[in-house]
């Protein structure tokens, strides 16, 4: 038999953002991260995702911390290691779509605070809300990565992926992401996606998945065997059940096999023994519900991701309704339906789960309209694959035209406004797109930044006083 010959798979490294954002809500602080950069940057990953997505907004409302403090502290410790983000394409980390001049100095300062690997996505998949964020990260000499958010459908075809790989690579994306958020794709469907995307780009192919379904370390095997460049991992405390796959077990897995990692074993059991503990405090809090930790192939019948899933249960339960979960979970993908389809990542995906359970709850399909869904049926998040339905369009938006530009042309620069909005708080140019992002949540997390200084300085000076009696 011929022999295959050696191509070394890369690992990226998911603990210090996706893992925590899936397990425990991003709820890991920058004083558990340091201690153990050091030895994460001897390993040789090829890149820790370490920033955006929910971080950046859980930082400031949760862990009263500034994200970008964050983000210098682990470029000063990582200094073998391309430290990568997530980013929402036009809605940056937020949940609106904001103005290019935002986009543009949101990624200016990210490269220049110290990522290295930019993975932008949409959560339609409209390339045309990609375009300024891959421009500025090449601008910046960054490596913009584009992700495309994988989902099932009619629409959703092998002809579909190819077309977009290569658009995406013309678009100037030096590699691209197959972004499974909710483990929907199965491992001989792996082989075939990756296979027809070798033969559509020629850039590098990144897989992220997550284990919500149970089959995602067979679909990374079947997709590294297919070509594959790249895989998501995370270190084993916090990998598993909405998590991705663990780091050890794809290292050991690939070992003595022409994808071999070359990763040390060793290293990695030191930095799980470092996690493990986070881990069972976790546990022991509450903070990781074991709900999140086992296998869901309801992932698969309905295609939602394991996030909406537990939205949904709390939304229910809120409005002690949870005998209707069963009733929800078949409507969402009749909502996905009339809303053309769109795959189901964050916004979309809280977006089209809060309006199947309003649904449900109402008894009448529509009659309560959320107004993101209003936004959605106007086009203002951009283009879905599929046409909406246009009696349900006709329904929550009436006779109100919908837009079909790309949305971002219709807001003018924003950055003037926001910057003398926000003055009497700005201590640092990012605390310019900190308020721009997360206005009310900044604002606050300022007011008690200012707080603690002034207790510092008020200590000190008390110091100072009894060191220097008058």
């Amino acid at each position: 038999m011929a022999e295959i010959e050696k191509k070394p798979l890369k690992i990226t490294e998911t603990v210090l953002r996706d893992a925590h954002q899936s397990l425990i809500a991003t709820r890991m602080t920058t004083e558990q991260m340091l201690p153990i950069v050091d030895k994460m940057d001897q390993v040789g990953f090829h890149a820790v995702e370490c920033w955006g997505g929910a971080t950046f907004d859980a930082s400031l409302r949760f862990l009263k911390e500034d994200p970008w403090e964050r983000l210098r502290k682990l470029r000063a410790g990582f200094k073998n290691t391309k430290l990568q983000m997530l980013f929402r394409g036009q809605n940056i980390l937020g949940y609106n779509h904001y103005a290019d001049d935002v986009v543009e100095y949101f990624v200016q300062k990210s490269i220049a605070n110290g990522i290295d690997i930019i993975r932008i996505f949409d959560c339609l998949n409209d390339l045309r809300n990609l375009e300024t964020a891959v421009k500025a990260a090449n601008k910046e000499n960054g490596h913009a990565q584009v992700a495309l958010a994988y989902t099932l459908g009619d629409a959703y075809t092998l002809e579909y992926w190819k077309d977009m790989a290569k658009r995406i690579e013309e678009m100037g994306a030096k590699s691209l992401c197959i972004k499974d958020m909710a483990g929907l794709l199965v491992p001989a469907k792996a082989t075939e996606l990756v296979q027809a995307l070798k033969e559509s780009c020629s850039i590098p192919i990144d897989l992220h998945t997550h284990y919500t379904s149970g089959v995602a370390s067979m679909t990374y095997m079947k997709a590294v065997e297919a070509g594959c460049d790249i895989i998501d991992t995370a270190m084993s405390p916090f990998s598993m059940g909405t998590s991705q796959p663990a780091t050890e077990v794809m290292v050991e897995a690939f070992k003595d096999t022409p994808y071999d990692t070359g990763l040390d074993q060793t290293k990695l059991a030191e930095i799980a023994d470092y996690f493990r503990p986070m881990r069972e405090e976790a546990l022991k809090s509450g903070l990781m519900n074991t709900k999140v930790l086992g296998v869901n192939i309801q992932t698969l019948r309905y295609q939602v991701p394991g996030g909406m899933l537990s939205n949904l249960v709390s939304q229910l339960k809120e409005m002690g309704q949870e005998d209707k979960y069963e009733q929800v979970l078949e409507e969402v993908p009749k909502v996905r339906k009339d809303f053309g389809e769109p795959p189901l990542v964050t916004p979309s995906s809280q977006i089209v789960g809060t309006q199947a359970v309003l649904n449900v709850v109402s008894g009448e399909r529509y009659k309560m309209v959320t107004k993101e869904s209003k936004k959605i049926l106007m086009g203002e998040f951009g283009q879905t694959v599929k046409p909406f339905n246009p009696e349900v369009q006709k329904k929550c938006i009436g006779d109100a035209k919908p837009i079909t530009c790309r949305p971002a042309d219709l807001i003018k620069p924003q950055l003037e406004d926001i910057e003398k909005e926000m003055a009497q708080y700005k201590q640092q140019d990012e605390d310019v797109l900190t308020y721009a992002l997360f206005p009310q949540v900044a604002t606050e997390f300022f007011k008690y930044r200012e707080a603690q200084q002034n207790k510092v300085d008020a200590s000190e000076a008390d110091t100072e006083n009894k060191a220097y009696p008058v």
